[in-house]
């Protein structure tokens, strides 16, 4: 028997937490693993652009962080769950620097503010690091709320928009494609 992926719990507006606790659809928390999501779902799109073999197997990896921190957000922090949650951990976020630095080695030194575009892969990279910035923000204003979140999530994600930025570079490095810069009208 297969199992129905609607459940019609949420047609008035509610969903709940791991742990059972019913919250609105409009709630921050909610807010916030629906934009892991997202970004999730963008930095599928860009790997499936990409072909440098190690800058794929990056983005799995921190796909699958991703997941870990939606899941992550998606308990109810005063509850215990039954779901074994995996961990983030200290060298997850020493993985990105190392793969930054890796990048910033090769790339020609950046002199002004770019804009984003030149290539399809190149541009994709910069709408995930855009969605980045708004899933550390909203983890920010839980934090600021009292609501719980691991600081390491916040520090995760503000270091995955670095590797995004960096990404998005190399990508057109790669693609011998120079960067845009953004040259503003006096």
């Amino acid at each position: 028997m297969s199992i129905k992926i609607y459940t019609k719990t949420g047609d008035k507006g509610t969903t709940s937490l791991i742990g059972g606790t019913k919250v609105s659809k409009a709630h921050i928390r909610i807010e916030a693993y629906g934009t892991i999501d997202e970004l999730n779902s963008w930095i599928g799109f860009v790997n499936d652009q990409l072909t440098a073999k190690e800058s794929k197997e990056t983005l799995k990896e921190i796909q699958d962080r991703l997941l870990t921190i939606g899941s992550a957000l998606a308990c109810d922090p005063d509850k215990e769950t039954k779901l074994k949650i995996p961990d983030l951990n200290e060298p997850d976020i020493t993985l990105l620097e190392k793969e930054i630095d890796k990048m910033n080695e090769k790339l020609p030194p950046l002199k002004s503010f770019i804009l984003p575009g030149g290539h399809m892969a190149v541009s994709s990279t910069h709408i995930a690091r855009c969605v980045c910035r708004r899933a550390e923000r909203l983890c920010v204003s839980l934090q600021q709320n009292n609501l719980f979140i691991d600081p390491l999530v916040i520090k995760y994600l503000n270091r995955l928009s670095d590797y995004l930025f960096e990404l998005a570079r190399f990508t057109g490095f790669q693609l011998k494609v120079e960067d845009m810069p953004w040259k503003p009208r006096v």
